[in-house]
């Protein structure tokens, strides 16, 4: 297929996208949908319950929690604008006493006249100052507020996300991290002025605006308001109608936001097997298909506005037209006309805002329920309220009876019981899935047994608070993880108040420093994102230098030797011996010239550890160690040179 098609069949399938959107939209399943997609666990993922979606209700409550510590700025910016909203009601009042009490009453003398203009014109000065000066600090304190209700739901949201149940992070993935705390976060700062202080100064607008309108001439004000209940009935339930759409949007911006980070966290794969092209297709089909979205959900807004345009239009005409025959009659005066256009304009202004604000409170009720999802997900492994110190020293790990599955009836890990004394090496060896890695992650408690249980100095590891648990680790894996820092920071990442010496004997008992220093800035050199500057060689020596300076009680080596060069192997496997030494280690490695010295290897099959022992022991046993060990022997060329 060409570009040219490609591109073509890629916009076909846009457009099949939004028709899709709009059939669900008529048939309101839309919400259903979105909301299905969003709380709905991957096949791969544990079975963790989503939290239900929260009600505007449940929504508001929750935001007024956030807000309970910051409630004396909130009474601050409600009193600052009831001031301008009152201040603001009473400017038309000096119009209509100018004009029929100044302008028109000739039966005042002109000095009285012009003395009664002065005083009025400036005590309305006055007002206008005094109500756009609060107006002022008004708008300086809400933004001021914004901003620091903005700064706690991302520090605690960011907190969250750091201690979520890893099934749960995977779900979402870094698109969907990010645009919760970025822009679904900022976009939730509104509910402040759009669900509480914008409808509270729109009702008081009214409410001020409705009772002059009555005092002044009831006839007029009843003509005048008589359109309102039903216009704004009617814009609330359209506007009501547009939320669904707002969701719909932000889960598309989160997908592909998403795969917009995975394609250049993987722009190495992309450009080697030549997929720039459809990558830039497929961000632009999503980008396409939301801006189909957005458009969709415009229209109908413009709708809105325009009858609003109508409507206000209209009351101006029935404000002059009626309000000229009861001036012809008698019933009303110049002064009132003009007061009641006036008024007219303020009274349709706090309808209008109260209407919009609806309209944009759906953007930000959809934003507002993505943080508080996740915000009521529980943290993962909590603490129990007894729980205790990790000890200083491991003396012993012990499984019994663990089993372990990510799925209900499908174990990866069973029957499993092992006694590793404090200080030793334990390899576990086995072909890919036999639940190798998952033992070592039981280990970290990155997941906890779902039968069994694991004991450190015969004490169950959940009885252990997790981040004083979690020190006694160190893990280095075959995929090696680096941050945009120095070489420095990278290893003194688990450690940083490390000293410069001790920094650099990490790197040379790691076997890092003799590259290291031929960098161009050696220990301040800039490995950039994910170590991209770095061979995957280095990256691994500078992994296993981090994990050395940790000190760690518990040590684990996930594949991590799988990515050095043959001599740097060695020379780490000449050292192992002091690098171990003190540390209760599980080792993981396929390539079995890596286990030779532990001092127990247990080899694992569908979950199972089948055979136990020393190198020695099961080379002698004759079994399936010792055949994989043979079969790796005559592979390498180096038969005979294990035994």
């Amino acid at each position: 297929m060409t570009d040219r098609s490609e591109l073509h069949a890629r916009w076909r399938s846009s457009r099949r996208r939004y028709r899709e959107f709009v059939h669900d939209y008529k048939t309101r399943t839309l919400d259903q949908k979105t909301e299905a997609d969003a709380t709905t666990p991957k096949p791969d993922a544990a079975a963790d319950k989503p939290p239900a979606k929260a009600s505007r209700r449940v929504l508001f409550r929750s935001y007024l929690r956030w807000l309970s510590p910051h409630r004396g700025g909130v009474a601050a910016v409600l009193l600052m604008s009831l001031v301008v909203a009152g201040l603001e009601m009473v400017e038309p009042l000096f119009m209509r006493f100018i004009v029929d009490r100044v302008l028109l009453d000739t039966a005042v003398e002109s000095s009285a006249r012009l003395w009664l203009l002065n005083l009025a014109g400036a005590t309305f000065l006055t007002v206008v100052i005094v109500s756009k000066t609060v107006g002022v600090f008004k708008d300086y304190r809400l933004k001021l507020l914004n901003a620091r209700v903005v700064l706690a739901l991302r520090r605690a949201l960011y907190d969250r996300f750091l201690n979520l149940p890893l099934s749960r992070l995977w779900d979402m993935k870094t698109g969907g991290i990010l645009s919760r705390l970025s822009g679904d976060v900022d976009t939730t700062a509104g509910l402040l002025q759009m669900g509480i202080v914008s409808p509270a100064l729109s009702l008081t607008r009214l409410a001020i605006a409705v009772g002059i309108l009555m005092v002044l001439n009831w006839r007029l004000a009843l003509m005048a308001l008589a359109v309102i209940p039903g216009a704004m009935l009617m814009s609330f339930t359209f506007a009501r109608r547009v939320r669904p759409i707002y969701r719909a949007v932000r889960k598309d911006v989160e997908a592909i936001d998403g795969r917009a980070g995975e394609t250049f966290s993987g722009i190495r794969v992309v450009r080697a097997f030549g997929r720039e092209g459809r990558e830039l297709l497929d961000y632009l089909l999503g980008r396409h298909t939301v801006l189909r979205k957005e458009l969709f959900a415009h229209r109908r807004e413009l709708i809105l506005w325009a009858c609003w345009g109508l409507l206000v239009g209209g009351v101006n005409v029935v404000v002059v037209w009626y309000g000229g025959y009861l001036t012809v009659t008698g019933k009303a005066s110049v002064g009132d006309i003009m007061a009641f256009q006036w008024y007219t304009f303020l009274l349709l202004g706090p309808v209008w805002n109260i209407v919009n604000s609806f309209s944009e409170l759906q953007r930000t009720l959809a934003a507002t329920e993505r943080v508080f999802d996740v915000l009521a997900i529980p943290a993962d492994k909590p603490d129990k309220p007894d729980a205790l110190a990790a000890p200083p020293v491991v003396q012993e790990v012990r499984f019994e009876d663990v089993e372990f599955e990510y799925h209900a009836g499908r174990p990866v890990v069973r029957e499993f019981n092992v006694t590793v004394p404090g200080g030793s090496v334990v390899a576990l060896v086995g072909r890919s899935g036999a639940g190798k890695t998952t033992v070592t992650d039981l280990v970290a408690r990155f997941h906890d047994p779902t039968r069994g249980r694991i004991l450190v100095n015969g004490v169950d590891v959940r009885d252990y608070r997790l981040r004083s648990f979690r020190d006694l680790l160190a893990l280095v894996q075959q995929d090696v993880f680096l941050f945009d820092g120095s070489v420095r920071e990278n290893i003194a990442y688990g450690r940083p108040d490390a000293t410069a010496d001790e920094v650099v004997d990490a790197a040379r008992r790691a076997n890092a420093d003799e590259f290291i220093v031929k960098l161009k800035d050696g220990y301040e050199t800039v490995v950039g994102e994910r170590g991209v500057k770095l061979s995957g060689g280095q990256q691994q020596r500078l992994a296993i230098a981090r994990a050395i300076l940790a000190s760690p009680q518990i040590l684990i080596l996930d594949e991590a030797t799988s990515n050095l060069d043959t001599e740097s192997e060695q020379l780490i496997q000449a050292a192992m011996g002091s690098l171990l030494a003190g540390r209760t280690t599980f080792v993981i490695a396929h390539r079995l010239s890596t286990v030779r010295r532990a001092d127990l290897i247990l080899l694992m099959e569908d979950g199972r550890v089948i055979e136990r022992g020393t190198h020695a022991e099961l080379m002698a046993a004759r079994g399936v160690y010792s055949e994989m060990v043979q079969r790796q022997m005559s592979a390498d060329g180096h038969e005979g040179e294990w035994k």
